[in-house]
């Protein structure tokens, strides 16, 4: 089977005999499966839509290749168990993978039991955590280099195994390290902190207690009754309308169908949740937040298959307040408003909702678990706009585990943690959406403890043009443990920074990172910068070009300016602010400027006696100017990969015939993907002159990888290899012959592809000139 967004599967079989695998391309999340049999139990790859896979408490045995082949998925393993199979997760030859396997069971694997590619890609971010092995030879084995981890005598348990990219303290650079923490001993299997659902015997039908469920009666009252005179509660399809907090007992358990078709609903301007007809929400004293649906203290409460709507125009809303403890979970639920919610959610222009009454960040946090709760909670999809967060956790130091949670397209922030210890998010997912999220922040860590983050996906979508500084915040916190953290945008507006200690103003910028442990200690310090900040107050400039004159000259596309920093008199002039679009610049031997736009199919245009002129593209074809090509791209061309040619078939010719554009057919043509020009040409930081003999450099930020390449006389692109892996957003080759690299920092290269220096500078780099 093939599924999608929040999707999952549960209490299942499948017995393949000598079939190919019972599951190809799952998502997102699955529990209590078993498999036995069959070439592989699982074969996939990045689910939809880019957020983690994250399989619990499930058992593969006597696969005859690997019990799960893997490439890019996310896959996030809790207490797996894999029994007589040659290899437990074998990823794929040419690709990464972003693995985090805690509490396993490993009984005769005779091959290696990880088998991992790529091992000097930043991508690959491999961590394991307390396996119990029993006849396991080889734990892991490197396929490039060959490299194995053997096992620890016939019997042993796996403390910790690591791969990939290692912070050990932000004052100090990274490194790709491998640790293998093993000793030969044994302990018993974990135990699940999944709860069982009661028999359905025991289950009452909230519609054969006169529960409507048609959106309009109110059914506070048949549910209130339900709760008090039954443990366990079945929720049919339907959207139950109330009126008033739903209180559970310490033992109530609420059952619904799916999120989708099943929930519980405030409609808008609910007496006593804040909100006025007709009038757009308003803060409302006294009282404070008030839960749609509210757990006891210390419960053991279950709350599964159900969503939970508050409407737009709730202000003192909160969908659940959680205070149950550790035995908790709530499973399965959808926090409904914004995005899947089935309804229109924007006005024209993405600012707000049709509706002006329902105003985006005007409720409380969409689940606020606090005063001592904990749990666990599982396959949530939290995306209400209204809401002012998707998750607070504060004051509670009892026990939480997240697995594959998505919280998303909220203004202010995602997810925040505040006084709060002991509590594990493993597989959260983050997005910011152009219209709600260009100023939200994914997640902040405020005055707590013994947090675990691990497989942590960020995304900011392609559409979004304001960049934001950092995508975490810490204050106040020690031992917060990050493993396998992806933060990525195919904008050009990614996070600045993927971390950000506000107790001691230092960043970590590197955007794939398998390990970083924050004490809270103040990082070392490191040597002295050696770049100069001249002149600042841009949005977020990039597409530089230098004028034969030595002066430099940039774009600030968000505001449709073009600059030119005047390097006689030392500061910045406006060159142009006509409302054109711009993104890349280039100039001719002549020193005329032609300028690379956005708007239109394929518009490159230059200045000719004060007017405007646009260049017309014309077939490739060899020319004696000077190529200028794009430096890099969100994901590079499948060609370069494989080491075949690259045809750039168009050509946009300088006024004096010296310098030539070579584009593609995508931009000569207009094309948008996702409503979204990605043409690399408008895509990249920046272009660059060929110069012939010598290779030009390609870099890629999805893949983080940079390639060399020789230009033909027609500008397309021969003979790609690999240089580095390090992928950015610029590239250019110094007058010393050296690579420079812009990708957080500015990483220094021999024409080998050997790492020389790394250059620290104030702010992230977009261009290397």
């Amino acid at each position: 089977g093939r599924y999608a967004q929040h999707c999952y599967l549960a209490h299942m079989d499948f017995r393949l005999r000598s079939g190919l695998a019972a599951i190809h391309d799952i998502g997102n999340e699955a529990d209590d499966l078993r498999f036995f049999g069959g070439e592989y139990g699982i074969v996939t790859r990045t689910p939809s839509p880019g957020w983690q896979f994250t399989l619990l408490d499930s058992h593969f045995e006597g696969q005859t290749k690997a019990a799960i082949r893997t490439r890019v998925t996310g896959l996030t393993l809790v207490r797996p168990s894999f029994k007589d199979v040659p290899t437990a997760v074998s990823v794929d030859p040419g690709q990464t993978e972003q693995l985090w396997l805690e509490g396993g069971v490993m009984e005769n694997v005779s091959g290696p039991a990880i088998e991992i590619s790529r091992e000097d890609s930043l991508r690959t971010q491999i961590n394991v955590e307390r396996v119990v092995c029993r006849n396991v030879p080889t734990f892991a084995a490197f396929r490039e280099s060959g490299r194995k981890i053997a096992g620890v005598g016939d019997s042993y348990v796996v403390a910790e195994f690591s791969h990939g990219l290692r912070y050990t303290d932000l004052g100090k650079p990274p490194k790709i390290e491998t640790t293998f923490g093993a000793k030969g001993v044994t302990m018993p299997p974990a135990p699940t902190d999944v709860p069982a659902l009661p028999p359905a015997e025991e289950w009452v039908n909230l519609a054969s207690l006169g529960a409507k469920g048609d959106g309009t009666t109110d059914d506070t009252a048949v549910l209130k009754d339900a709760i008090a005179k039954h443990r366990t509660i079945y929720l049919p399809a339907g959207r139950y309308r109330v009126t008033d907090t739903i209180l559970l007992k310490p033992d109530t358990v609420l059952i619904g169908l799916n999120p989708a078709t099943t929930q519980l609903v405030l409609t808008d301007a609910t007496p006593g949740f804040g909100g006025e007809a007709g009038r757009r929400p308003v803060v409302t004293f006294p009282g404070g937040p008030k839960p749609l649906l509210e757990t006891p203290k210390g419960g053991t409460n279950i709350v599964t298959g159900i969503g939970l709507d508050t409407g737009g125009n709730n202000p003192s809303a909160v969908a659940a307040l959680w205070r149950a403890g550790r035995d908790s979970m709530m499973d399965d639920v959808k926090f409904v408003g914004g995005h899947g919610s089935g309804v229109p959610i924007y006005n024209t222009n993405n600012t707000g909702d049709p509706d002006p009454t329902r105003r985006w960040d005007s409720q409380y946090p969409s689940l606020w678990v606090t005063d001592g709760g904990g749990g666990t909670f599982k396959n949530l999809w939290t995306a209400s706009s209204f809401a002012s967060a998707g998750m607070l956790v504060s004051d509670t130091e009892t026990e939480g585990r997240v697995y594959e949670m998505s919280s998303e397209h909220h203004v202010r922030a995602e997810v925040q943690v505040r006084n709060a210890a002991n509590w594990r998010f493993i597989a959260l997912q983050t997005e910011e959406e152009r219209g709600e999220g260009p100023f939200a922040v994914p997640l902040e860590i405020e005055n707590s403890r013994d947090i675990t983050v691990a497989n942590l996906n960020m995304y900011r979508v392609v559409s979004v043009v304001q960049p934001f500084p950092y995508a975490i915040k810490i204050s106040g916190s020690r031992d917060i443990r990050f493993r396998n953290v992806h933060c990525y945008s195919n904008s050009k507006v990614s996070f600045d920074s993927v971390l950000y200690d506000a107790d001691h103003g230092a960043e970590l910028r590197q955007r794939e990172f398998a390990t970083y442990t924050h004490t809270g200690e103040a990082p070392t310090k490191g040597k002295p910068g050696r770049v100069e900040r001249l002149a600042g107050g841009f949005a977020n400039i990039s597409g530089g070009a230098v004028h034969p004159n030595g002066d430099f000259y940039f774009v600030d596309a968000r505001w449709h300016r073009v600059f030119r920093w005047d390097t006689a008199r030392g500061r910045v002039a406006l060159v142009d602010d006509a409302p054109l679009h711009p993104t890349n610049l280039f100039f001719d031997g002549s020193g005329n400027l032609m300028v690379v736009s956005y708007a239109g199919k394929g518009v490159v245009y230059t200045y000719r006696d004060g007017k405007l002129v646009t260049l017309k593209p014309v077939p490739a074809t060899e020319r004696p100017g000077t190529a200028v090509l794009p430096v890099t791209d969100w994901i590079l061309p499948d060609e370069i990969g494989a080491g075949k040619p690259v045809a750039r078939p168009f050509h946009y010719v300088s006024p004096d015939g010296s310098t030539f554009l070579a584009a593609r057919q995508d931009f000569v043509d207009g094309t948008l993907t996702w409503g979204v020009k990605l043409q690399d040409v408008i895509r990249s930081f920046g272009l660059a002159r060929n110069v012939p003999g010598q290779p030009f450099y390609v870099t890629g930020e999805s893949e983080m990888r940079t390639y060399a390449v020789d230009v033909a006389p027609d500008g397309s692109l021969l003979r790609p290899r690999l240089f580095a892996e390090q992928g950015g957003e610029g590239v250019a080759v110094g007058p010393d012959g050296k690579v420079y690299l812009a990708a957080g920092e500015i990483y220094v290269y021999s024409p080998e592809g050997r790492l020389l220096d790394t250059i620290r500078v104030p702010e992230r780099p977009t261009q290397v000139m």
